[in-house]
């Protein structure tokens, strides 16, 4: 299976109030045929997720109003969105945040500033574990 397809029609979702991280992946993901949701906080993602029901998600840790450690809480305590996969992203790249990023729910942690590669690998690890289960 080429780059291109394997990822076509898959929902991502990227939170973070900077508009260059929301830029950088917007361009990253172009190419991949995914379809992208973008939101600038985590009270505007809720409503978001609940129209488009991404298939994976990156949240920004800081972020005004509601943070990613209390958006993911929040996602994950849902029944109809829990087995969503809900990356972290940080510009720390510390065990702290890792560990506490788990303990709010996160699947995994993505360190800012990160490449095309570094972001389409994690969606490729989701996306396909996803295909998996559902055969």
């Amino acid at each position: 299976m080429d780059d291109m397809s394997e990822l076509e029609g898959l929902k991502v979702m990227i939170i973070d109030d900077s508009s260059t991280i929301r830029r950088s992946a917007e361009v990253f993901l172009n190419s991949s045929n995914c379809e992208v949701i973008f939101s600038s906080d985590g009270f505007e993602a809720m409503a978001k997720i609940v129209d488009n029901r991404p298939d994976i998600i990156f949240i920004d840790i800081v972020m005004p109003r509601l943070d990613g450690y209390q958006a993911c809480m929040l996602i994950k305590k849902n029944p109809y969105y829990q087995s969503i996969p809900i990356i972290m992203l940080s510009s720390k790249n510390g065990l702290f945040d890792k560990a506490r990023g788990r303990m709010a729910g996160s699947d995994d942690y993505l360190t800012k500033p990160f490449t095309g590669e570094d972001l389409l690998t994690i969606i490729r690890k989701y996306a396909l574990r996803k295909s998996a289960t559902e055969q």
